[in-house]
């Protein structure tokens, strides 16, 4: 099996700047429920495309193709959503470090990978998958550098969106790291 490299940091940085107009996208935000579904699809696009190796510029946005997957991700997430907030409402509700501790592990360790593989296969089994833990044990250092490297991105562009292009360029390149690990490791 080839080793495939791991992003370099600045072609995720560059990322959104690659094709800025995309970033104009970010504005659907203000459009409550359609637009909010659209830029959810959009992103489910994006994140798509980071898991194929895809890291040039952000893609041309297709607004009913993006509404409906946004509306269809949503929809087939809230079985996991339920789950999840079921589960730890009870561990908390037995003791509060308890479900802190675990909500932490699991928000950590667990729900990052999942969505990504959720968002690339778009079906709700995939949010069920926990085989998928294997990936994150087996590789913890790059693991651990990839949430790193999230956050480091997370931070420069945060210091950026005082000039507002942070904004767009945050949410659009949050998960580049993460889907790149799955191109990496998961199969």
């Amino acid at each position: 099996m080839e080793l495939q490299q791991p992003l370099d940091f600045g072609v995720a940085f560059k990322y959104p700047f690659n094709r800025a107009k995309g970033m104009l996208n970010i504005f659907w935000i203000f459009l409550p429920i359609v637009g909010w579904f659209a830029l959810m699809g959009y992103s489910v696009r994006i994140i798509q495309g980071f898991t194929r190796g895809e890291f040039k510029e952000l893609p041309v946005m297709k607004f009913e193709e993006d509404f409906s997957l946004g509306l269809m991700m949503f929809l087939k997430s809230l079985p996991f959503i339920i789950a999840y907030m079921i589960i730890i409402g009870i561990l908390t509700g037995i003791n509060k470090n308890l479900g802190n501790l675990v909500n932490f592990l699991l928000a950590f360790l667990l729900i990052p990978l999942l969505s990504i593989n959720f968002f690339k296969k778009e079906t709700v089994a995939s949010f069920f998958e926990f085989d998928i833990l294997k990936h994150v044990f087996a590789n913890f250092g790059d693991y651990v550098l990839t949430l790193l490297k999230c956050l480091g991105i997370a931070l420069i562009f945060g210091v950026l969106s005082l000039v507002l292009v942070g904004i767009p360029a945050g949410q659009f390149t949050k998960s580049i790291f993460l889907a790149d690990f799955y191109r990496r490791h998961v199969k």
